[in-house]
């Protein structure tokens, strides 16, 4: 509907009516024509008993036949005169009684019908004339119901009638290689214009033999109304013609034309006089009918026009000829307001379309070095006849020729002469034309070819300078990297970084209370708390919390618990790797999840000390034990790799190993600050992989998943975007 809405605006109104009609015959009349078995109860049941006679016939035919296989020419059951026979050898013909029902060409076979099947043949006679009764009957009730859509049907028939025309031009169209011309109906651009036009009864010719045929283009308008066709005998002068005038017709009667491009003027006349009509019986000479034809031509001529003149004056006398052709031209060209189409071989005719303006000149190519013709239309350029040199090649005998070349007139050889130097000149500037375009094409192609280059530099610097982007991109992102290791996680050290300033200020204003209210005004100003910050046993500053608090103050103390029991969540753990305390905040198998302060670890449990505050510690804890203990609080934090890895190889292990290990490495990634990690675990059965994206599908550090890029492992690989 939407890609050919003319198409389906022309299917859409066929009478729907005519769709129980359609669905009747189709049931009855098989795609073949025969009436279906089905197509009435009756004809069914009358089928099957000839079906059933027949095989009963054939069945007794062959048994006769092994029974006499002596007396049977082929053991073959035929059909003479609608009635079962069997070819019996004519020496052994009063073995098997019946009727005979012919004789084979050769004489030596005889079809006889048996006696003991005559009867069973009648029979099948009288079935076959009432199934031809029964057709008859179920033809004659069709034809009732259809009598009554004839109006539909009728309307059916022109739709099908305009598809079918339709198709055979969408053939026409593919098969000629046409184009849906231009039709012009403004008189100022009213034009002929043909561009590689061919003739398709020509062109299907040509193709049978292999062929084909040379194309014509040249263009008539308002300023150039006619063209005077001359050249040499047999060289496609008449060709042109035709052409013309049938793509005219072809055109305004809605057909495509054969033609790489055209466009023709809305014709009211089209008139041609092609051919020689000479005829004895209507006392017509060469002369006489091509005069007649330009009479009638001129009394029904209707502008516009296009008229074909072929051979216009010839007959006569060359210089009344040539003068009444050009008289006729110019008349039509005037009068008519017509497209002239002209040949001739008159000298008169080539200066008058050479002086005349709005005349063209043209020719049908002569290649004088084989003597043959090209077939090639030139436009601008008169043709000589070329006379002596076809008949040259027909066979005339040279001393016929010379003798000929010799009664020409000088003025004659010298016009045949120009023209011939002027063909010469013509070639000449087309050849170069022709270079000149060749020139200008390798010029183009040089440029093209100049611009692809420079579109490869140009891409191959875009690609330098990619590279080169991308090495500072990574070397910026890498240095990011070791920064972002180095400080372990920013958003935690700012959390410790902003308790370690509180702490110090609890500690300031805790000193200034104990200050004042022990009445020490010399003290005035007790000294400011620092805080050490200790990581791999090393002493980092002491300034003012640059790190991690511990969980706990330097004056709290915590032992060993005495009896040993299984942790529970809340209880106090020292971790044995760095010794800070922590608590429990959530248990899962072997492994604890331990928070001290704002950082969280998971460890485990053996690498874990259940501890309880020593009492003593806790006594003498009051409002400002703080102050009466050491003046410095140290921050221990945990030790981190240099380098923390962003790739874990888990290929061999179980998938309970692979599990476990997937999630650690998860916990210290996060912990490092990566953005993205990689976790290699082969294609294998898929065990691996299902098992391990199972666990990423809800772990708390996972923003998202998805197989690494082939050129990382494809999907023996998960590369995993962790959370910030």
């Amino acid at each position: 509907r939407d890609a050919s809405p003319l198409l389906w605006r022309l299917v859409s109104s066929l009478p729907g009516e005519l769709n129980s009609v359609v669905a009747r015959i189709k049931n009855k009349i098989l795609p073949n024509g025969e009436l279906d078995d089905r197509a009435s109860p009756e004809l069914s049941r009358i089928r099957q008993d000839i079906s059933h006679l027949r095989s009963q016939i054939t069945r007794s035919l062959e048994s006769l036949m092994r029974k006499h296989d002596e007396a049977i020419q082929d053991a073959l059951v035929t059909v003479r005169n609608d009635r079962f026979v069997i070819p019996v050898r004519a020496d052994h013909r009063g073995r098997i009684q019946g009727v005979a029902h012919g004789f084979s060409s050769s004489g030596a076979t005889i079809f006889v019908e048996p006696m003991e099947t005559i009867d069973a043949n009648n029979q099948f006679q009288a079935l076959k004339e009432t199934e031809e009764r029964e057709i008859a009957r179920i033809l004659f009730e069709l034809s009732d119901s259809l009598r009554q859509q004839l109006p539909a049907l009728e309307m059916a028939a022109q739709i099908v009638e305009e598809l079918d025309f339709l198709n055979a031009k969408s053939t026409f169209l593919e098969k000629f290689q046409c184009v849906v011309p231009e039709i012009s109906t403004n008189t100022e651009s009213d034009g002929l214009e043909l561009i590689e036009a061919r003739h398709p009864l020509l062109a299907e010719s040509l193709r049978a033999s292999g062929g084909s045929v040379v194309p014509v283009s040249f263009a008539l308008n308002h300023k150039n109304t006619g063209m005077v066709i001359s050249g040499a005998n047999a060289g496609g002068k008449t060709v042109v013609l035709k052409t013309a005038g049938l793509l005219s017709l072809m055109a305004l009667s809605g057909l495509p034309v054969p033609a790489r491009s055209a466009r023709f003027p809305f014709y009211r006349s089209i008139l041609a006089d092609i051919g020689d009509h000479q005829s004895l019986a209507a006392n017509l000479s060469t002369f006489t009918s091509h005069v007649g034809n330009i009479s009638r031509m001129l009394d029904i001529c209707e502008a516009p026009a296009l008229v074909m003149l072929d051979e216009v004056g010839t007959g006569t006398d060359p210089e009344e000829g040539s003068a009444l052709g050009v008289a006729v031209v110019d008349h039509f060209r005037r009068s008519c307001n017509g497209h002239v189409l002209a040949t001739t071989h008159y000298s008169g005719l080539k200066m008058y379309a050479a002086n005349e303006e709005g005349v063209l000149n043209a020719s049908v190519e002569f290649d004088e070095k084989t003597l043959q013709p090209t077939y090639r239309l030139i436009v601008g350029v008169a043709g000589a006849s070329s006379g002596l040199e076809i008949a040259r090649r027909f066979g005339i005998p040279p001393t016929v020729i010379d003798a000929a070349a010799n009664l020409v007139k000088d003025s004659t050889l010298q016009a045949t002469d120009y023209l011939r130097r002027i063909k010469r000149e013509s070639e000449d500037v087309i050849a170069l034309r022709v270079a000149l375009e060749e020139e200008r094409g390798a010029v183009a192609e040089k440029f093209a070819s100049l611009d692809v280059q420079a579109g490869r530099r140009e891409r191959e610097r875009q690609k330098e300078f990619d590279v080169a982007l991308r090495s500072v991109i990574d070397n910026f992102e890498h240095r990011a990297s070791e920064l972002v290791r180095e400080i372990e996680d920013r958003t935690d050290r700012i959390k410790a970084e902003r308790e370690s300033h509180t702490h110090a200020a609890e500690l300031k204003r805790q000193a200034k209370q104990a200050a004042q209210a022990q009445s020490l005004p010399s003290e005035g100003a007790a000294p400011t708390r620092s805080v050490r910050v200790v990581r791999d046993g090393q002493l980092m500053n002491e300034s003012r919390g640059r790190e991690h608090v511990s969980e706990e103050s330097s004056t709290t103390e915590y032992k060993p618990v005495a009896q040993h029991r299984p942790l529970r969540v809340g209880d106090r753990v020292r971790l044995r790797s760095f010794g800070s305390i922590g608590i429990v905040d959530q248990l899962k198998g072997d492994e604890v999840e331990v928070r001290v302060n704002a950082l969280r670890f998971r460890e485990k449990i053996e690498n874990l000390e259940l501890v309880e505050e020593v009492a003593s510690t806790r006594a003498d804890r009051g409002k400002f034990a703080a102050l009466r203990t050491s003046g410095t609080s140290e921050v221990h934090l945990k030790a981190t790799d240099a380098q923390p890895n962003s790739e874990l190889n888990v290929i061999g292990r179980t998938t309970d190993e692979a599990v476990d290990a997937v999630d650690k490495f998860l916990d210290e990634a996060s912990l490092a600050s990566l953005s993205q990690v990689r976790i290699v675990h082969g294609h294998g059965t898929g065990a691996l992989r299902r098992a391990i994206g199972a666990l990423l599908q809800d772990h708390p550090h996972v923003m998202r998943f998805s197989p690494a890029p082939p050129n990382q492992g494809g999907t023996g690989a998960t590369v995993v975007e962790l959370r910030q």
